[in-house]
C-alpha cells in the first residue's frame, strides 16, 4: 500500500508548548522533515550575533522565503513533514494546505495556556519577545481547526 506522506500542523500560540512537544516527540519524527521559521530566526540571530527578536522583523521575509524551499524539498522527496508555526487562524493554515494538497494531514492543537502560565513561558525564552499586543491578536483570532478545513485527524495535546 502506497500510503500518502503526512503533515503534521502544529496549531498554538507562542509559548503553547508546540517547539518542547517536537523535542518530547523525537522517537518517532526522526524520519519528518521538521519546517519552522524560528529555526532560520535563530539561526540568523546566532550567526550575527543578535537576539531573535533584534531581527525578526528585518529576517523573517528571508526566513519565510527559506521555510517554503524547505517545504518544497520536503514535498518533492515525498517526506512526512512537522510545520512547527502559529497556524492560528483559517487563513494561515490554507495556504499551508494549498502547498501541500495531496498531504494526509493531521492538525495537532496546543490550547492556549492559562495567562500566568503563558506569561511565565514567555518569560522563560530570553531574547524572544513576543509582543503583548499580537500575542492578544492571535487569541482573539483564534480558528478551532476543523475536518471541513481538509484535517484527516486532530489531535488535542
Amino acid at each position: 500500500m502506497n500510503e500518502k506522506p503526512k503533515l503534521y500542523m502544529l496549531i498554538g500560540v507562542p509559548g503553547s508548548g508546540k517547539s518542547t512537544w517536537v523535542k518530547n516527540q523525537q522517537f518517532w519524527m526522526k524520519d519528518c522533515a521538521y519546517i519552522s521559521t524560528d529555526t532560520y530566526v535563530e539561526e540568523w540571530a546566532k550567526t550575527v550575533g543578535k537576539t531573535y527578536t533584534e531581527v525578526f522583523e528585518e529576517y523573517m521575509p528571508i526566513a519565510v522565503a527559506r521555510m517554503a524551499g524547505a517545504v518544497n524539498g520536503a514535498r518533492d522527496a515525498g517526506k512526512d513533514i512537522i510545520w512547527d508555526q502559529t497556524s492560528t487562524t483559517i487563513a494561515s493554515r490554507a495556504k499551508k494546505f494549498r502547498m501541500l494538497p495531496e498531504y494526509y494531514a493531521i492538525a495537532v492543537v496546543f490550547r492556549i495556556p492559562k495567562p500566568e502560565e503563558l506569561q511565565k513561558r514567555l518569560a522563560n525564552r530570553p531574547g524572544k519577545v513576543i509582543p503583548s499586543d499580537v500575542l492578544q491578536s492571535m487569541i482573539d483570532g483564534w480558528d478551532e481547526p476543523t475536518e471541513d478545513e481538509g484535517f484527516k485527524e486532530i489531535w488535542r495535546t
